[in-house]
């Protein structure tokens, strides 16, 4: 298996090196350029081609959300992994809307680092624990707290996506940011029956990926 080719972007000196210094002992990650602003940023990533791009979003220059909206309209493939202490919910939903892939603190361990790198890189979004506690927050302040929005409301609104009762569950635990493995045990099913209701949901919601569902899911207050 290659190496997954890591641009990072990161205005802090001390913050690069080491972050460098743990990829240098992670021979499953390759750091292939460094960056200290948004603007040199977008340009390394268009032209290096990285896998991830490790993202702030504090950035001179250019911020990390609008240098992620550039690099994914651009390259699409390129996945963004949000690294930042920021965890306001403006700034979360800001990330995710300009197509960040992931979003995780700069208080993570090195294990949940190179775990969230793996698994953008293949796909899957990957939520910072704190994090996926606002978004489902959020999810759950729009679908109950709001006076205008009845359980009938809520219940045609996810008829309108043919969504079924188990889907809507398994889209719960999406949003949480559990994955596959760990939907199957939490609702008792096969591997193989959560990967069918993850990718049904997705055509479903006219999506391609967990971000994006997760965005939908709030935004319609699907769960």
């Amino acid at each position: 298996m290659d190496s997954i080719k890591v641009l990072l972007i990161e205005d802090h000196k001390m913050v690069r090196l080491g972050l460098s210094l743990v990829f240098e002992n992670c021979e499953d990650i390759d750091l292939i350029g460094e960056a200290e602003d948004g603007k040199k940023g977008v340009e390394m990533a268009l032209s290096l081609k990285p896998d991830v791009v490790l993202m702030d979003i504090g950035l001179p220059e250019m911020d990390g959300i609008q240098a992620t909206n550039i690099i994914k309209k651009n390259n699409p493939n390129i996945k963004v992994l949000i690294f930042t202490s920021r965890e306001s919910e403006d700034d979360v939903f800001d990330s995710l809307k300009s197509g960040a892939d992931g979003y995780i603190m700069k208080g993570a361990n090195e294990e949940q680092m190179i775990s969230a790198i793996k698994a953008v890189s293949e796909g899957t979004a990957w939520l910072d624990p704190a994090i996926a506690r606002l978004v489902l927050s959020n999810v759950r302040k729009q679908t109950y707290s709001a006076p205008e929005i009845t359980n009938s409301s809520v219940k045609n609104v996810k008829n309108t996506y043919g969504l079924t009762t188990r889907e809507i569950q398994v889209l719960a635990l999406i949003v949480e940011g559990l994955n596959n493995s760990d939907i199957a045990e939490k609702l008792c099913i096969t591997l193989a029956t959560a990967k069918a209701h993850v990718h049904s949901i997705l055509q479903k919601l006219y999506v391609d990926n967990r971000t994006q569902a997760t965005i939908q899911a709030v935004k319609e207050g699907l769960v």
